[in-house]
């Protein structure tokens, strides 16, 4: 799809977050019936489709920078497409119509929809490399961690920061055969592990919310997770750095030719350019971060939050739809 020209203001506002919500929510919604139901490409399929319906509605000339999808040939918005009417600001958009798509066919917790947004060209555009080594905290993690120091010296690091006991710090981490080595050093550490089945852009945030049991996220995701996540944690005042992690050698090679750089850490200004950063999230299934779709006799619930890194604003959204419009 092509938009159609139209002025294009310099910067996004707070009323886009609003409209892009209800992009999440839709996605949220087509992928409801598919909870519990065994078939990943399917939820996919239909978030993505109710997601690209809405923003093809909202006022803003969006460039999907991160889009989802091309690892596992599953549908997807694509890197380079255009969303939006035309009319708006120039933004560059990530996207994850669901971040947990195995949680959502097994009816796990903690899957989402999410869409990222910044002023345009200020994404890392990480997308010919699928996989990222990721840190991720709160606050406290600023001018403390890095990423290039052991898991061990990470977590006294923190541990000191936040006025915790080692003992008492949970890191999040993706259970994955390639973590096996992480875990246990986390566990060596005297730390306490929380491992994520999926979805470790909400392991990401949760690290770095206050009210969060989470103290660090760690290990090998999505490129496009950690785009998004970098969003967020922007809005959030936390720290993340993200390391890109090639399969092989012809992928790294093929990132180095996109620009990218192997062997690099890249800090968060670097990941997203923008003091601008918007971060829209509707559970899909019930999670710390949301709460997950509900129906309520004739009423479709969903639960969503909205950051804004320029406001340091987080708010809350919860909407009532009428089931039959969804029929």
């Amino acid at each position: 799809m092509t938009n159609s020209a139209g002025p294009l203001s310099v910067h996004p506002d707070r009323n886009l977050a609003m409209e892009l919500v209800r992009a999440t929510e839709a996605a949220a919604i087509r992928a409801y019936p598919f909870i519990g139901r065994g078939d990943k490409n399917g939820a996919d399929g239909a978030a993505v489709d109710a997601m690209r319906a809405f923003l093809n509605t909202v006022d803003f000339a969006g460039t999907i920078v991160i889009g989802e999808g091309e690892k596992d040939d599953a549908p997807m918005l694509f890197n380079g497409e255009s969303v939006g009417t035309g009319n708006g600001p120039a933004c560059d958009i990530a996207v994850d119509p669901i971040d947990g798509t195995s949680l959502t066919s097994a009816g796990r917790q903690n899957a989402i929809s999410v869409i990222a947004a910044s002023d345009r060209g200020t994404m890392l555009d990480a997308s010919s490399v699928f996989y990222m080594d990721k840190l991720v905290a709160g606050p406290e993690g600023v001018g403390v961690l890095d990423i290039r120091q052991s898991i061990a010296e990470n977590i006294r690091a923190l541990a000191k920061a936040k006025g915790k006991q080692v003992g008492e710090i949970l890191v999040a981490v993706l259970d994955r055969p390639r973590h096996e080595g992480i875990i246990q050093e986390i566990r060596d550490a005297g730390a306490g592990t929380r491992l994520l089945l999926d979805g470790d852009v909400a392991g990401g945030i949760n690290a770095a919310r206050e009210e969060a049991r989470i103290d660090m996220c760690i290990g090998i995701g999505g490129s496009p997770e950690g785009i998004v996540t970098a969003c967020a944690i922007k809005a959030l005042g936390g720290f993340i750095q993200g390391r890109l992690a090639p399969k092989d050698d012809d992928e790294a090679q093929g990132g180095i030719d996109a620009g990218l750089k192997m062997d690099y850490v890249y800090e968060a200004n670097e990941l997203v350019n923008s003091d601008n950063t918007f971060f829209v999230a509707t559970g899909v299934t019930d999670g710390a971060l949301v709460g997950g779709v509900r129906r309520e006799g004739p009423i479709i619930r969903t639960d969503s939050i909205i950051m804004r890194s320029k406001s340091g604003t987080i708010r809350r959204v919860q909407a009532d739809y009428l089931a039959e419009r969804w029929a």
